[in-house]
């Protein structure tokens, strides 16, 4: 149960943002790295949540 209100907080929190968010991606005066500061984030939160669920089962 936890995990599912973990889920919609983050779409909720990406559906309020994501205009703003795409605004500053696309910003033709804006640097060439800021999609992949995106990515690299979506990457590590992906991966700790992997390491957490690892750590998690192990004691289970």
């Amino acid at each position: 149960m936890n995990n599912q209100r973990l889920v919609i907080l983050l779409l909720l929190v990406a559906y309020i943002f994501s205009p703003s968010l795409f605004n500053w991606i696309l910003d033709p005066q804006g640097a060439w790295y800021r999609p992949y500061i995106v990515w690299v984030g979506v990457i590590l939160v992906a991966f700790v949540m992997q390491i957490r669920r690892k750590n998690h089962q192990d004691f289970d």
